[in-house]
């Protein structure tokens, strides 16, 4: 055999199996709330690796009730990201969750690793629904004691200057 020539049967044994292994359609029904969940929030994941193989990224949605909220946690080293599709969220974060944005429909919250954060709708009358992503499998929720995550949410918001005032 030349080298740089392939035999038709060695060339189909190293093309994936594109129907198998390619794109993943994950239906809205299909959505699995066999997931960790909080009181006020229904979870709902979509992309795990039992469902369509992944290894790096875990995908699904939430739905927090109006008035509700998480404790503070973080998620360890994993990276989070949320897309507000509709309703109004609040996020407290920082070691006394002494900072505090809201984010509406379209908007996109990033949260670092280890950063202590609090979620919560910030409307008594409607649900916010989020589609949410995170950078690996594992459901790492580290609950903290932090006291002023007790206190009201009706603080002002925001807690801090705009970045362009830092």
């Amino acid at each position: 055999m030349e080298k740089g020539i392939i035999l038709p049967q060695v060339r189909s044994q190293m093309t994936p199996d594109w129907k198998t292994n390619g794109v993943r359609i994950v239906r809205a029904g299909e959505l699995d709330t066999n997931t960790p969940q909080t009181p006020g929030m229904t979870r709902a994941a979509a992309i795990t690796h039992a469902k369509v193989g992944a290894s790096k990224l875990w995908a699904g949605t939430v739905v927090v009730e109006p008035d509700a909220k998480t404790s503070a946690h973080h998620h360890g080293e994993l990276e989070t990201v949320l897309y507000i599709i509709s309703g109004r969220a609040r996020m407290r974060w920082g070691d006394h969750l002494e900072f505090s944005e809201e984010a509406g429909p379209g908007d996109f919250i990033f949260v670092p690793p280890w950063v202590p954060h609090q979620e919560m709708n910030a409307n008594p009358d409607v649900p916010v629904s989020a589609v949410v992503i995170r950078s690996g499998q594992d459901p790492v929720v580290v609950n903290l004691d932090i006291p002023e995550a007790h206190l009201s949410d009706k603080a002002p918001v925001p807690f801090h200057p705009p970045a362009d005032r830092q």
